[in-house]
């Protein structure tokens, strides 16, 4: 028997999330679809073996069982290494790829003919990006926890406190990119008393904090002579411009880092997809989560709401149950076909590159989705 979700434990350096919860997974099994998971797979996020099997799931002892008993595999990183023998070409994995930079995996899943479907590239008719969003949310609060943490002396920070005193200026904060990590960031850095400066290349976006926030945040038009005008004013610099199924553009450089404060901090958000920041040249951990170039501490956490697990399984597990549920109940074509926002996220398909956007990142050939279906998409 094939169970129509697999769900096993993350491989990735750091990664404490689950993709199912037991609670979405009492909501697959009511509606007669079946969840088998790798036992001990929702452990660091809080999650026991017995709550899935009260939730309905089967609990598989290793993950080879879920592997080879699943139609479709929900993760929430990508495949590792290790993983790559159990592609097959009746497989989906439905999980954050970014194949745009990950060469290695995408000619595994193309050799083998596995469907994947991205969860970062699930695209709404308006833009929106739903399972996105719920990460960067939590991606972007989390940006100024961390940052005024490591601003701390005992972290080799320059012992700034955001909030200041009364009396003491609080911590200047400068985010990159006013998009759903940054207005999330934002959010957080206003609540904790900092001085705020918000930059992004979109008018209508700065004019939206701008309505909501007034003259509390300060907003620019992100361009090279501003950013080295204030950027070297920061004590904590967040970027996170990312762009879709891109490698993420280079917009802060090295000289503009020499130039910043000695003990001031870098969190690069956007490093999964390549990072912001010239001198952000390799991701971090959270067990080893910052390294110091030109006296500044750089923080490049590919995963981190991998920090708050429970919190983050909870979202991503809540916004991915709908297209699951599709995927469940009409099989994959029938799903791509009825709901646009799940033919958006398909990247490969039967060998063929189907993400125009991966495809030019790797110079690889992009085939339309419906030329391999064999109908139009709504």
């Amino acid at each position: 028997m094939k169970y129509n979700f697999g769900v096993v434990k993350e491989l990735k350096e750091g990664e404490t999330r689950v993709a199912l919860t037991p609670d979405v997974t009492a909501m697959l099994t009511g509606a007669d679809l079946s969840v088998i998971i790798e036992s001990g797979a929702g452990i660091n996020s809080g999650f026991s073996d017995d709550d899935y099997i009260k939730a309905g799931a089967i609990v598989a002892a290793n993950a080879k069982d879920v592997w080879e008993n699943s139609k479709v595999i929900v993760k929430v990183k990508e495949p590792q290494q290790s993983e790559y023998q159990y592609f097959r070409a009746d497989l989906i994995i439905f999980s954050y790829l970014h194949l745009a930079i990950a060469p290695d995996l995408t000619k595994a899943l193309l050799t083998k003919k596995v469907t994947t479907i991205a969860s970062e590239s699930v695209e709404t008719d308006d833009g929106q990006l739903p399972l996105l969003t719920p990460m960067s949310e939590v991606a972007g609060r989390l940006a100024v926890q961390i940052g005024s943490r490591f601003l701390e002396s005992n972290f080799g920070g320059s012992g700034v406190l955001l909030s200041g005193v009364p009396g003491v200026q609080p911590g200047k904060v400068i985010i990159i990119g006013a998009g759903v990590v940054g207005f999330n960031a934002a959010q957080i850095a206003i609540g904790m008393g900092a001085d705020v400066s918000i930059f992004d290349i979109n008018p209508k976006k700065l004019v939206q904090i701008d309505g909501i926030y007034g003259t509390s945040i300060k907003t620019h038009y992100s361009n090279p002579a501003k950013l080295e005008q204030e950027v070297p004013k920061a004590d904590l610099l967040i970027t996170s411009v990312l762009m879709h199924s891109h490698c993420a553009p280079k917009i802060i450089s090295k000289e503009i880092v020499q130039k910043m404060k000695k003990g001031s901090v870098i969190v690069d958000v956007a490093i999964d997809q390549g990072g912001n920041v010239e001198t952000t040249d390799k991701p971090t951990t959270l067990q080893e989560p910052f390294y110091e170039k030109y006296g500044v501490l750089h923080c490049a956490i590919p995963n981190i709401p991998s920090a708050v697990p429970k919190t983050a399984s909870y979202a991503y597990s809540y916004a991915i149950y709908p297209y699951l549920k599709s995927l469940g109940e009409l099989g994959l074509i029938e799903a791509i076909k009825e709901n646009h926002d799940l033919s958006n996220g398909v990247n490969t398909f039967n060998g063929e590159i189907t993400n125009q956007a991966v495809a030019q990142s790797l110079n690889l050939e992009y085939t339309q989705i419906e030329l391999l279906v064999g109908f139009k998409l709504k």
